[in-house]
């Protein structure tokens, strides 16, 4: 059966505007926090990434898992994919990659293998993150490469709020009934 997409809650967060003149963490973060509205209004959930070098963004990408119908189309994961196709190199050695909450362990895989210089996110994540929550796939002692992390960091708090409001709404709305491949009505079984 396929399931229509379900409109999303409205999102009551706002983006965020930051100067263009100082090229920060904050700046970096609140450009991933934007991305994670934008999926919050394309009903996936909302988490947002950018990667950026030598103070210019290069990737932005945020979760399009259900809009893709794809269990790794991960924000962290579009973005890398973005990132090496804008330099050229799959090794992003030079480039930070800023999260709105701590990369999964797909994620975390993907930074170490990318060979980013270094990832900060904002929401870390004790149940699943590892770069530190769950676990630290940094710290694997015969990894070859290891990036330098800055966790709970810029927008903590906002990155958090946004998450936590976005899966109380969802399990406020009620769901539409499933429908089947042609897009009419499930009918119930006798």
């Amino acid at each position: 059966m396929v399931s229509p997409a379900s409109t999303p809650p409205p999102c009551p967060f706002e983006k965020r505007f930051p100067s263009q003149l100082v090229r920060d963490d904050l700046f970096f973060m609140s450009l991933a926090y934007n991305q994670a509205i934008d999926a919050w209004r394309r009903d996936e959930v909302p988490i947002g990434c950018v990667i950026e070098r030598d103070g210019e963004v290069i990737a932005m990408a945020h979760n399009t898992v259900e809009s893709a119908q794809d269990p790794t189309a991960h924000a962290e994961m579009l973005a890398i994919t973005q990132a090496a196709a804008a330099i050229g190199d799959w090794r992003l050695e030079d480039c930070t990659l800023y999260v709105t909450k701590e990369p999964c362990p797909m994620c975390s895989g993907a930074t170490l293998m990318s060979r980013l210089k270094r990832v900060c996110y904002a929401v870390p994540d004790p149940k699943m993150g590892c770069l530190g929550g769950a676990t630290n796939l940094n710290e694997l002692a015969r990894v070859n490469h290891r990036v330098e992390l800055a966790a709970g960091g810029p927008l903590e708090d906002e990155c958090r709020e946004l998450l936590q409001a976005f899966f109380r709404l969802k399990r406020a709305s009620p769901e539409p009934p499933p429908r089947d491949a042609a897009g009419d009505a499930a009918s119930p079984s006798p």
